[in-house]
């Protein structure tokens, strides 16, 4: 696809290479600053007729279904929750900072929406979540503590939709980050995954009157002694949560954990559904440079919730 829009872009142009030239000769400010005109002048040749049959076409700017004063009243519960554990909410900005998902994880840009002015549209609040604890680290903010984070927000991502009604490319996840150093002993990752799905559990039990069937524990490769871990977190779950937890080690492809995933999987009709992941990952490492670093994230599927169980 890149070769060919590159391709179709030459052609009509006239100018060999135009990306790469755009992106080795001109630094993201000037890019930018290109940007900006091209849209401005685009907009000055917008009509309003127009305006409505592009709004009728784009499947980004369309509302939810969902009953908004319902939701509003669910989160505020959650966030009240979340807070009384120990997680701060956070409310965040609607673009991130550009790069914010691809530069740390795995993700193709591809799959985010693009803006100007260095910024992208929140595609994933938990990569926020830990830009903003890398930064209160940095800054010595919390130095030797545990920082923790909670968020609902929307999200939008640039991606095929999944078959079936009401499936948007925007929806509300709620979410979760916790932040640590290495203390030896897996005790960050033992501790942080337990409290983490207790909270997914009550939450869900709570707001929307489920229970979860079981959670999914799931090895992932990037992870020294990952085995290690991966025994240690299941013997540490059994004896510390009543809940039924299995482990998965089905071989599946994914950069975007390391040493371990979990999944929470509910009843909905006559389907098991996975309506909550997370997991650790390696995020603040890679943002501060030292190893030591720690970070375990984790996420509801806040508006699939409201569509299954708020009928």
């Amino acid at each position: 696809m890149e070769d060919f829009i590159s391709k179709k872009t030459a052609r009509k142009t006239g100018i060999p290479d135009l990306v790469e030239v755009l992106r080795k000769q001109l630094s993201s400010s000037e890019l930018s600053s290109l940007l900006l005109e091209v849209y401005q002048q685009k907009s000055e040749d917008l009509h309003a007729a127009a305006l409505l049959q592009q709004y009728r076409q784009n499947i980004y700017v369309q509302p939810a279904d969902t009953d908004m004063v319902e939701m509003l009243e669910k989160e505020l519960q959650l966030l009240r929750f979340l807070r009384q554990q120990q997680y701060e909410p956070v409310e965040l900005s609607p673009v991130a900072q550009f790069g914010s998902c691809a530069a740390v994880g795995t993700v193709n840009q591809k799959k985010i929406i693009t803006a100007v002015r260095h910024t992208e549209v929140l595609a994933d609040a938990t990569n926020s979540l830990a830009l903003h604890i890398a930064d209160m680290k940095q800054q010595g903010i919390g130095a030797g503590e545990r920082l923790r984070y909670c968020t609902v927000h929307r999200h939008v991502r640039a991606m095929q939709l999944p078959p079936g009604k009401g499936y948007t490319p925007h929806f509300k996840i709620a979410c979760m980050a916790a932040a640590g150093r290495d203390t030896g002993n897996f005790e960050f990752e033992l501790s942080t995954c337990t409290e983490q799905l207790q909270h997914i559990y009550t939450l869900l039990h709570t707001l929307f009157g489920i229970k979860i069937i079981y959670f999914k524990i799931q090895p992932r490769n990037g992870y020294s002694n990952g085995r290690a871990l991966m025994q240690s977190l299941m013997d540490y779950l059994s004896a510390h949560l009543p809940y039924k937890i299995i482990a998965d080690e089905t071989p599946a492809e994914n950069n975007y954990y390391k040493g371990i995933q979990f999944k929470a999987v509910v009843q909905a009709g006559e389907h098991e559904i996975e309506i909550a992941d997370g997991g650790l990952v390696d995020w603040t490492q890679q943002l501060l440079g030292n190893n030591k670093e720690r970070c375990f994230i984790s996420g509801i599927g806040f508006s699939l919730l409201m569509k299954l169980f708020n009928a």
